[in-house]
């Protein structure tokens, strides 16, 4: 079963001329990969927001997620710091992906190389409204590892 397509205008840079648009690697896939258009090498500790070549008119009503290839992360401790990073439908500029190296090595990144995935993703909108008092529930203000989870943490 097909999930329902929604088209977004892609405008190429020059810097991306050659370069594949991004691109879902499996019918299963929620990500598109999305290619680097520069080469630089991230050493430890570095950020660098990496240009894509692309500028996109995302459709009002969504935005496009940016998140870390979990290989990347795993076998280089490169990943994207501000997960999911969020393009907003009004955003005209280049995409770029900003990238961390966690690792302990300097990591290489060339022009063509697959440096996050891009996840289209429906923006629910929401509005406050203020109370004199909330309703209680059993966790109450119970927060930050008020759950569990670790076994470590238990004794």
């Amino acid at each position: 079963m097909h999930s329902p397509e929604v088209p977004v205008l892609v405008k190429r840079l020059p810097h991306g001329e050659g370069l594949p648009l991004p691109a879902y690697a499996t019918e299963g896939a929620a990500g598109m990969d999305v290619v680097a258009a520069e080469d630089l090498d991230l050493a430890p500790g570095a950020r660098h927001a990496v240009a894509t070549g692309l500028s996109i008119a995302i459709p009002a009503g969504y935005e496009i997620q940016v998140r870390p290839r979990s290989g990347l992360a795993l076998k280089h401790g490169v990943t994207v710091p501000n997960t999911p990073g969020t393009i907003d439908s009004d955003y005209r500029g280049e995409l770029k992906v900003i990238m961390i190296n966690l690792g302990a090595e300097s990591f290489t990144i060339r022009r063509g190389d697959r440096v996050a995935q891009l996840v289209l993703a429906p923006v629910t909108r929401g509005t406050w409204l203020e109370v004199e008092e909330l309703d209680a529930t059993a966790r109450g203000e119970g927060g930050f590892g008020s759950t569990g989870g670790l076994a470590a943490l238990k004794g």
